[in-house]
């Protein structure tokens, strides 16, 4: 018997999770179809946000604007209650709990769409793509040889690992964890200092579960500018929007008009920055690509401590750890590591750890040094997407970062043509519209990429 029409989501992370609880929520006036959701580490639902175990690795928003379901904002909080889980709306959900949350909605549409849709759960990691004349299936190459065909794909690749620092590149060993989010990866720090290179949310995760296993452990955080993601307040306050002029913007104009709303707040910013959230992709996409750089290089570091913020509970984990000198903040770069003897460090195999601020060096004795600067900027650090990009099936977004698409998601070829089979969503999508790392962005982008890929797939083959 023919196989029904069928999307295959490469990336089973909460992008690709959303992408599938739409497609299989989606009206399709009973036609078939097969959602294919293809994890590389066997994660579904999970993926690197949600596979933690730890509970102090709490969601950075609230629980009531974290639902999974598009048009239904309190679908978290009625399975959170369901499930014996004593939360408000405006309380911080541990994230391996909201994991079991996603992969739960996963499940029950699944359930609820059999038999005319179904989902196909595969453990592989992608390595080609190969598109062939229109009427005919796409094929999803895995590494183990398997071929993967379909009549639509999503790239829901997530957030790109992790960039070495050149200056490290072949020079540090098994002491040097350059993801820790890879599984495992935490878990083999087990003696001696570590340092993180970076001083954002991934930071903060890695300090909480290493001092959490070691109490003598002591981190030592080190980022060019040192600047810790700022607290939310509890209860958040109303969002207050800013007065963004209309026609044409510049950076300048933008930053004035944010600042004018913090002092007409009386100095809150917390809601001011609420206030723009939503409006960071048109606002982005209003600013000329020269000032899109500036922000990136003078701006987005500040902006990014303050949208993303700590729960106020982190925040407070995150203060005793500073006041009992278990956490340090360092400015600077690191720019080499060598392998130094455990002496200073307990260790068998310590590191010497150079950091860079300005004319000062200093050389730091470490036991791990950990990679937690976040994403990379470039898709070419995923071995697939940079596959695709060599063989002119995506080509980058705006400024390198992510892939460019049309509106609706579609990716653009190396000619610039929109795909009718290959569509993207999440963080691929930073280039062309900035904030698009959050559940609330991704949900909505699913939600209206879900109707696009029926249509497409269900249409008769002839018209494809």
């Amino acid at each position: 018997m023919p196989h029904p029409p069928a999307v295959v989501i490469v990336g089973g992370g909460a992008s690709g999770t959303l992408a599938a609880i739409h497609l299989l929520h989606a009206p399709a006036n009973g036609a078939p179809l097969e959602v294919v959701l293809i994890d590389r580490d066997g994660r579904h639902a999970l993926g690197q946000a949600y596979s933690t175990t730890d509970p102090r690795h709490l969601l950075n928003a609230c629980a009531e604007k974290m639902s999974a379901v598009d048009g239904d904002p309190g679908h978290l909080l009625a399975w959170a209650h369901a499930n014996g889980l004593d939360v408000a709306g405006s309380d911080f959900l541990p994230r391996e709990a909201y994991g079991r949350y996603l992969r739960h909605v996963l499940d029950t549409e699944a359930r609820r769409a059999a038999p005319e849709r179904r989902l196909t759960q595969v453990t592989g990691t992608a390595c080609s793509l190969a598109c062939p004349a229109s009427g005919r299936p796409v094929h999803v190459r895995l590494t183990d040889g398997r071929v993967i065909e379909g009549d639509a794909v999503v790239l829901a690749t997530g957030n790109p690992s992790p960039a070495t620092p050149p200056a490290l590149v072949g020079h540090t060993g098994e002491r040097y964890i350059a993801d820790p989010w890879a599984p495992g990866a935490l878990g083999r720090i087990r003696d001696g200092a570590v340092l993180v290179m970076g001083t954002g949310l991934t930071m903060v995760d890695i300090a909480l579960t290493v001092t959490s296993a070691d109490p003598r452990a002591v981190v030592y955080a080190v980022s060019r500018h040192g600047l810790l993601p700022r607290p939310h307040r509890h209860p958040s306050p109303p969002p207050v929007p800013a007065p963004v002029p209309e026609g044409p913007l510049t950076l300048t104009r933008l930053l004035r008009a944010v600042r004018t709303a913090v002092r007409d707040n009386g100095g809150d910013w917390h809601a001011v920055v609420d206030g723009l959230r939503p409006r960071v992709p048109e606002l982005w996409s209003r600013l000329a690509p020269d000032d899109q750089r500036r922000f990136l290089r003078l701006v987005a570091r500040y902006w990014e401590v303050h949208r993303h913020r700590l729960a106020t509970a982190t925040a407070a984990l995150v203060d005793e750890l500073r006041a009992t000198g278990r956490l340090r903040v360092l400015r600077g770069q690191v720019t080499g590591a060598v392998h130094a003897g455990g002496a200073a460090t307990g260790s068998r195999d310590a590191l010497t750890v150079a950091v860079q601020d300005g004319g000062f060096r200093r050389d730091l004795r470490v036991g791990w040094l950990v990679n937690g600067t976040g994403p990379a900027s470039g898709v070419d650090r995923d071995p697939f997407l940079a596959r695709l990009l060599a063989d002119g099936v995506v080509r980058p977004g705006p400024l390198g970062l992510g892939l460019d698409a049309d509106a609706g998601g579609a990716v653009l070829d190396a000619e610039g043509r929109p795909s009718d089979r290959v569509f993207t969503l999440g963080p691929p999508l930073r280039g062309k519209w900035y904030e698009t790392t959050a559940v609330p962005e991704i949900r909505a982008q699913a939600a209206v990429l879900a109707p696009r890929l029926v249509e497409a797939v269900t249409r008769p083959a002839a018209l494809r």
